[in-house]
């Protein structure tokens, strides 16, 4: 009795199951993209492949054409191409022999120089333009540019250098702090961007911070006796291992090209170090209207030149410069500790 009352069960509720696959199927089916992949090879010359979804039809299959290019053989999803130049900036066609099904398209480009790159297509667009290829010329502009606008936005980086040149004095001791600076967080930028050493985000941001209220503290105890104001170039050395871990989490966020990785970060270096070179300019010009107007206010000199260079002697500025930076400093230590 049970067992019959259990198959009378599953009889009543089978058309039911079967009905729900096939919807399930068919709904799957329709959310399926059509594929398109672009393979570049040498002469120069294209394999183009594509997949249509179960719901195309065999009478309505997509027809590709690529804008530039002679179609040497043709099959059923395949067909190779002779191109008269790059394949960078021209379109790709997509036609339907009766209707458009209004399906998404994914297309696949595989560049010679081995860059791939995906491209999400609107349901309904028949006309894809193809974006260019990486180039050395290319990738330097733009992580120079990447590299400039990151110093002028990290704050703490900018503040940290602004310390040492103070502390620095002359111009000669400057170029060699600065220097030492620049060496030392592209090495730690490289190790980190190539993924070569892994070092948490959140303890270097941290250190960071702790190595502004360093020199915030030398400023205001003002010992020049001490191995930070005679050697200055050996504190931005060792601060700089841990400040080129904050550039690379920033250039992991960023992202790295697929290829001229050696141009990303010799380039990204330069932008940072252009970056520093005119923010220095524009301290040094600060500083030397600041003293000027100090000197003309209040008794005493603030600015000495010697046979080495411009001493900077702030006087009554260094102090007030030093509690505002090791303040904010102290905040963001705080606050990173916190997070």
């Amino acid at each position: 009795m049970i067992v019959a009352l259990r198959k009378a069960r599953l009889c009543r509720w089978l058309p039911t199951l079967l009905l729900s696959l096939v919807c399930t199927n068919i709904w799957g089916n329709d959310n399926q993209p059509l594929f398109i992949a672009i393979i570049e090879t040498p002469a120069p010359g294209i394999n183009l492949k594509w997949q249509s979804p179960p719901t195309v039809t065999a009478n309505n299959q997509p027809q590709i054409t690529l804008e530039g290019c002679t179609t040497s053989h043709s099959a059923r999803g395949h067909q190779q191409s002779h191109c008269s130049g790059p394949l960078g900036g021209n379109s790709l066609s997509i036609h339907y022999p009766q209707q458009n099904p209004m399906l998404a398209t994914l297309v696949r480009i595989n560049w010679l120089n081995g860059e791939t790159r995906t491209l999400s297509v609107s349901p309904g667009e028949t006309e894809v333009l193809l974006p260019q290829p990486e180039t050395t010329s290319s990738i330097a502009a733009q992580y120079f540019v990447l590299g400039v606008e990151h110093i002028w936005a990290g704050l703490d980086h900018l503040l940290f250098i602004a310390c040492l040149v103070i502390i620095a004095g002359t111009l000669r001791k400057m170029l060699i702090t600065i220097t030492g600076f620049t060496l030392a967080h592209s090495i730690t930028l490289a190790l980190a961007a190539l993924q070569w050493v892994a070092v948490p985000v959140a303890a270097v941001e941290a250190i960071i911070a702790l190595s502004i209220v360093f020199l915030a503290t030398e400023l205001v105890r003002n010992n020049r006796s001490t191995l930070t104001w005679r050697y200055p170039v050996s504190v931005s050395s060792s601060f700089g291992l841990l400040h080129g871990f904050g550039f690379a989490a920033v250039l992991q966020d960023i992202g790295l090209p697929q290829t001229e990785l050696g141009t990303a970060l010799l380039f990204f270096n330069l932008g940072v170090e252009t970056g520093q070179i005119i923010f220095i300019l524009a301290v040094l010009a600060a500083l030397g209207l600041l003293t000027k107007t100090i000197r003309h206010v209040r008794s005493g000199t603030s600015q000495v030149a010697t046979a080495n260079g411009f001493h900077w002697q702030l006087g009554a500025l260094q102090l007030p410069v030093a509690y505002v930076v090791g303040s904010t400093a102290s905040f963001w230590l705080i606050e990173r500790l916190m997070a």
